[in-house]
């Protein structure tokens, strides 16, 4: 197949773009820049330059490929309501241009949208469309898509890593790093869900093949890591006091990431797993942690 990929360049994408080429498809990957075009080039894709925010490109990229791939999205959470409805913007206009075809939409969610319950395993098979958390936007457009006779598909995911980017986790890393501390919340037990990129990838990649509209993935090798394990150990690796705060506390301390630094979050996998045969191999988030430079 010949994919149009959005995100091309950013921390997933890039690990999507060799594991497609692997399995025999063309990539066209989307970018902003000439330094993003050269990478894309380097690692075997094409380069379709545009943006999120330029309908007309993402339109185009569309047009000429067989299936798509949707991961880009504008991770500045000081605009996280204006960020998710850019989202839905985009998938509307890649949803639009491959109507009438039966060529596949993945687009991109999170596992938080499959907890019917808190604290509860989310599932792929739930999906509650009156959440308050902005980024249901986006898989919102794609019902309306679905419904609209799109070949829709979600991949919901969790707290991606490596030893470099761990999701939401970097920036507890990078506060601990400026506050010369390593806090969690009460007593620590909320868990999160986590994956390693290239299972992430490679998830992506059965999506698409799989071409199931309407169906949700989870994205998830660990169904819950216990918050107060990933202080303890970016504690260890800046040599930092590792403490609980109080919610009022954290709201201090973590800025914008407070409302999730206390949330419990467990997802399972179990049903996407059956149906695409995708067994996480990757090293897990703790691992992943105490391999990390934090000189």
């Amino acid at each position: 197949m010949r994919v149009f990929l959005t995100g091309a360049t950013g921390f997933i994408g890039s690990a999507i773009v060799p594991e497609l080429i692997g399995a025999g498809h063309q990539v066209l990957g989307l970018t902003r820049s000439d330094a993003g075009a050269q990478m894309l080039v380097a690692a075997g894709a094409e380069a379709h330059r545009g943006d999120l925010e330029d309908l007309a490109s993402l339109r185009s990229g569309a047009a000429n490929a067989d299936g798509v791939i949707h991961c880009a999205f504008d991770h500045n959470f000081a605009n996280f309501v204006a960020n998710c409805e850019k989202d839905k913007r985009a998938i509307e206009a890649l949803g639009g241009t491959l109507n009438g075809s039966d060529r596949p939409l993945i687009i991109t969610s999170g596992t938080g949208m499959g907890n019917a319950v808190p604290g509860e395993l989310a599932t792929e098979d739930v999906f509650n469309p009156a959440r308050q958390n902005p980024r249901v936007a986006s898989e919102l457009a794609g019902a309306a898509m679905l419904a609209a006779g799109v070949n829709v598909s979600v991949v919901r995911l969790p707290q991606v890593h490596d030893t470099v980017k761990q999701g939401f986790v970097s920036y507890a890393v990078a506060l601990a790093r400026e506050k010369r501390v390593s806090p969690y919340v009460g007593d620590g037990k909320n868990r999160w869900p986590a994956a390693h990129v290239s299972d992430v990838a490679r998830l992506y990649r059965l999506a698409l093949e799989k071409r199931a509209p309407g169906a949700r993935y989870n994205a998830v090798a660990e169904e819950g890591i216990a918050v107060r394990d990933v202080a303890e150990v970016i504690g260890r690796g800046f040599k930092v006091p590792v403490v609980s705060l109080s919610p009022e506390e954290a709201a201090g301390h973590f800025g914008w990431l407070a409302p999730f630094a206390g949330m419990d979050l467990p997802a399972s996998s179990a049903q996407t797993q059956a149906r695409l045969g995708w067994h996480p191999t990757g090293p897990g988030l703790i691992a992943d942690l105490e391999r990390m430079r934090y000189a």
